[in-house]
């Protein structure tokens, strides 16, 4: 009988698709991400569903559109209630579904798990990275490195100036953070495994790269912090007008918000530096500790035999545009934040070092794993597998894409990307930006997505329009 293949999804947050080394970055180093990608496919033109956290990732367990799900940021809808994940789809198949870290996930969304341990207790069944911290007395440590996501000094109960982007170096023991607790979960599954178990659905997802951005010192100290040029480029929008920005965008550069204070950061440029050498610091703390998981997979002899993923939920803008982090609440078009890094290998099934251009999608994950493992599509999803080009380099890549939330609504085509502005009250009813105007990108002449040319490309909004049009009939209204 033909064995099972086992899945890993190695998963983080907020990674910005174009922060690996092998994308091509200047700065920031990824052996091991690199390496996964040599030993099968690197997707470069991957997008998210929604550059909100939870809305993305309930997506991708579930396989449907956010609009599908009435899950455009935070909501619990009766469809999510009902929906089949993918972990429980894989359970019903004798897979052993096991999640370590994050998941961000409710209701149907969350069903399915053998084995479930996440950072807090309410996430978890049994013992919780909070739980651990306790027993090593390590929760006032932690405190510390969570209060900087507020600006806090949870001691001083004030402001402290490096907390400015939720950046400061973190006090935790090297094996104490929750990106090493996830990592050795992980990695005592693999070794705790028998040669006849059942395969396993194993979910490793990191917290980080999402903000606060507290990496261990000896990441962050690797850069040279002091000037642009000397360990850290420059971003090449970083000092875009904001007058040409959303109208959230804007806020924070004039100093409405009490972390992201873009308007600082600009008068000392330290502020930025700090920001990113933080976020990229700990990229790399996640690039290691993927790197012991797949060491740890191969000592057991399973490599052969498992389908390993590194994706992540949504990007970060990383100085693009003068931003950190994702902004959600305020847009869903630029590139920074909508795609997504993703890699796929399976030796000796997934040809090796292949990489792809072409339009996929997050939603396009669930059905590609049934296919890969000789399992009928379930009808209900609403993505599109790509397994016939990963096992047969068939071709692959659509010719337009929808990624959408609250706020906006994107058509995204090789080359253009148009975002139009929703009425919020048939959303979750928060600030509608309509006034703004809708937005239109020329990828190819502008890839830094800095100039609209709604006005200049009348045609090439109608068609993009015509493209949402129909897809919205397609899918069908929002679910709420």
């Amino acid at each position: 009988m033909k064995k099972k293949p086992n899945i890993l999804i190695l998963f983080s947050d907020q990674h910005n698709a174009g922060v690996l080394g092998s994308a091509g970055h200047p700065d920031i180093a990824t052996p091991y991400l690199d390496q996964l990608a040599s030993e099968g496919v690197q997707f470069d033109r991957a997008y998210c569903q929604n550059g909100i956290c939870m809305a993305s990732r309930s997506s991708m367990f579930s396989g449907l559109y956010p609009r599908s799900l009435g899950c455009f940021a935070w909501e619990r809808t009766e469809v999510m209630r009902q929906a089949t994940s993918m972990q429980k789809t894989f359970q019903q198949q004798g897979y052993q579904t096991v999640s370590f870290g994050k998941r961000h996930l409710h209701l149907g969304c969350d069903e399915g798990w053998d084995i479930q341990k996440g950072y807090f207790p309410d996430e978890s069944v049994g013992e919780s990275y909070w739980d651990w911290l306790g027993e090593r007395g390590l929760q006032d440590v932690f405190a510390r490195d969570w209060a900087a996501e507020f600006g806090m000094d949870p001691e001083e109960k004030q402001e402290i100036p490096f907390a400015l982007m939720s950046a400061r170096a973190s006090d935790l023991p090297e094996d104490a953070t929750m990106e090493a607790w996830t990592k050795q979960k992980t990695v005592d599954l693999l070794k705790s495994r028998k040669k006849d178990d059942a395969p396993f659905f194993c979910f490793s997802s990191f917290y980080r790269p999402h903000q606060p951005y507290t990496p261990l010192p000896r990441y962050f100290n690797r850069f040279d912090r002091s000037a642009w040029g000397k360990g850290l480029t420059e971003p090449a929008s970083l000092h875009q007008s904001p007058s040409e920005l959303p109208p959230l965008f804007q806020e924070q550069h004039a100093g409405k918000n009490r972390i992201w204070r873009f308007d600082l950061a600009r008068e000392d440029e330290q502020i930025y530096r700090d920001g990113l050498a933080a976020y990229y610091a700990l990229v790399e703390e996640i690039d290691t500790h993927v790197g012991e998981i797949l060491q740890a997979l191969e000592e057991t002899g399973e490599r052969e035999n498992t389908i390993v993923i590194y994706a992540t939920d949504h990007g970060d803008f990383a100085g693009a545009h003068g931003m950190l982090e994702k902004a959600a609440p305020g847009h869903n078009i630029f590139e920074d934040t909508l795609r997504i890094p993703l890699l796929i290998s399976w030796p000796e099934h997934i040809e090796a070092e292949r990489r792809n251009d072409g339009l996929v999608e997050l939603v396009d994950l669930f059905p590609t794993l049934m296919d890969l493992c000789d399992m009928p599509i379930s009808e209900q999803l609403e993505g599109e597998s790509i397994a016939p080009y990963l096992l047969r380099n068939a071709s692959v890549g659509k010719p337009w894409i929808v990624s959408e939330n609250w706020s906006q609504s994107t058509v995204i085509t090789p080359r253009y990307k148009w975002g139009q502005w929703l009425d919020t009250s048939e959303t979750i009813q928060e600030r509608d930006y309509r006034d703004f105007g809708d937005m239109l990108f020329d990828r190819v002449t502008d890839p830094l997505e800095l100039q609209n040319h709604l006005q200049d490309l009348p045609e090439i909004q109608q068609e993009l329009s015509q493209y949402l049009d129909e897809w919205q009939e397609r899918f069908g209204p929002i679910k709420i």
